[in-house]
């Protein structure tokens, strides 16, 4: 049922025919008592239908928390259609870092330690975008570095062409 509806018992009209000739007479407290039962009621169905989706939310949402000092990989949003380390796109890193939390901004947002070549991104990020990572002294980190834009996107380019084909089509050859 439409809010409208639901408010005053009918369809939405025009002014011109507000009111049918046979309501004239219920305009009075009456009227406005109704109104207000027809408000709470209203309220407590959005109410419900709220908590409803907020229950479907947060059935595949995880609670994160990250406290100052610890280590997180920082997601990257590669850029598709580019070899990325001589790996196929599934086997791309998806993740950088370690890098340190220094400050919890918000419930949501942290403030990471990033190393200087990264200067034009921002240190803030949202924890959506952070993974947690539990230091292991055998993990050993290899020290390439990635060139990050502004947007976290990065491409890599190609360092030598090991082999060349010509396709040829109807009219033209493409090398």
């Amino acid at each position: 049922m439409a809010p409208y509806a639901a408010l005053y018992g009918r369809c939405c009209r025009s002014h011109i025919g507000w009111f049918e000739p046979t309501e004239v007479g219920l305009l009075g407290p009456d009227l406005v008592h109704d109104a207000l039962d027809k408000v709470a009621l209203i309220q407590q169905w959005l109410k419900t239908s709220q908590s409803q989706q907020k229950n479907y939310i947060y059935v595949h949402r995880r609670k994160l928390e990250f406290k100052e000092g610890d280590q997180v990989f920082l997601k990257v949003s590669p850029m598709k259609g580019v070899m990325r380390f001589g790996k196929k796109v599934k086997l791309s890193p998806r993740f950088i870092g370690p890098y340190r939390v220094l400050k919890k901004i918000s419930e949501v947002a942290y403030k990471l330690e990033l190393l200087a070549s990264m200067t034009l991104v921002h240190p803030v990020f949202h924890v959506s975008m952070l993974r947690g990572y539990v230091p292991d002294p055998a993990h050993i980190i290899s020290p390439e570095v990635v060139e990050i834009n502004d947007g976290l996107t990065y491409d890599e380019e190609p360092v030598e062409i090991l082999d060349r084909q010509v396709r040829r089509l109807r009219t033209k050859d493409i090398v």
